[in-house]
């Protein structure tokens, strides 16, 4: 059961401290970082380049990195064993927000904002810095609050803001990293290493600009996820405005 309560602008440490007892971790992002979602298929013989660019990129702290695997290349001969339609759903949803007439992989997805090609470095790079040296005028962050019990179960705390819309609470259960023997299709033979893969995503809330705050119990998520990353995304499948990675 997920369940939500409203806090006042008072007593929201008070409420984050009593809903998260015991508490395991507590965390608060500060400057935001950047969140990358790839789309990406094993199917697909362009990927591997990104997958491991992707992994690299994994190890800063002023990203946030989401590989969803995306069923379409699952023809060819290869099912993605992290496939999944909901995820392709996720990236037509942003083709229609960004403007695209088709879909590909390997996308790379820029704070919800922009795409460039996943194995394109230097683009990648020069995304992440352009969203980095925004003023605070030009990119929303809106700070994000966890707690994380010792059961698994998370509350999430998003504080009152100025906003223009409404926004997701979104809960994504991530592995940090899979090797996997491809047997068919356009990477057949070889093995590859997947970062970052995204086993589940839901959204748990939404927030409307007063503080929220949303408790989620452990089995609500993927099991065996190593960590878990809380997204506030604008309702209409846009720009990230808050982000926040809670190790498990």
């Amino acid at each position: 059961m997920i369940t939500r309560r409203a806090f006042t602008a008072s007593g929201i440490a008070a409420g984050l401290a009593a809903a998260a007892r015991p508490v395991r971790a507590v965390g608060q992002s500060q400057q935001r970082p950047v969140v990358l979602e790839l789309f990406t298929s094993q199917g697909c013989s362009s990927c591997p380049p990104a997958d491991a660019l992707l992994g690299e990129l994994a190890k800063r702290d002023d990203v946030i990195t989401l590989a969803f695997h995306v069923d379409y290349w699952d023809y060819i001969g290869w099912k993605d064993p992290f496939g999944d339609s909901k995820f392709t759903a996720r990236q037509r949803a942003y083709a229609a927000f960004l403007g695209q007439r088709t879909i590909y992989t390997p996308q790379l997805v820029v704070d919800g904002t922009t795409h460039v090609v996943g194995s394109r470095r230097g683009d990648v790079e020069a995304s992440i810095r352009d969203r980095l040296n925004m003023s605070p005028a030009e990119r929303v962050s809106i700070p994000v609050e966890y707690g994380l019990r010792s059961d698994g179960a998370i509350t999430v705390i998003v504080p009152a803001a100025v906003t223009t819309g409404p926004a997701d609470v979104l809960l994504a259960a991530v592995d940090s990293e899979h090797v996997t023997e491809v047997k068919r299709g356009e990477n057949s033979g070889r093995v590859l290493a997947d970062y970052s893969v995204v086993r589940s995503i839901q959204r748990i809330g939404i927030w409307h600009g007063k503080e929220f705050a949303v408790t989620v119990p452990g089995t609500a998520w993927h099991r065996g996820a190593d960590t878990l990353v809380v997204l506030l995304q604008a309702a209409d499948r846009g720009t990230i405005w808050g982000a926040a990675k809670v190790p498990l």
